[in-house]
């Protein structure tokens, strides 16, 4: 399961779709050297994104629960 405290970088290591999911979702900068260190929540919100919902909407298409 995705939590709003995994580095994007760990996130795109494990889980490839998620980079799609997280561009669709206005994070296109999620490949970029400084968002590699970041959790999801820190990317979230510095692009105006709820944590809770995006983490939400990766478990739903990723593993189809929320």
């Amino acid at each position: 399961m995705i939590d709003k405290d995994m580095l994007i970088s760990e996130l795109l290591e494990t889980h490839e779709a998620a980079g799609a999911l997280l561009a669709e979702a206005g994070m296109a900068c999620v490949g970029c050297a400084a968002a590699a260190g970041e959790t999801l929540e820190q990317a979230a919100l510095e692009h105006g994104l709820d944590p809770v919902l995006l983490v939400r909407k990766l478990n739903l298409h990723l593993f189809h629960k929320v």
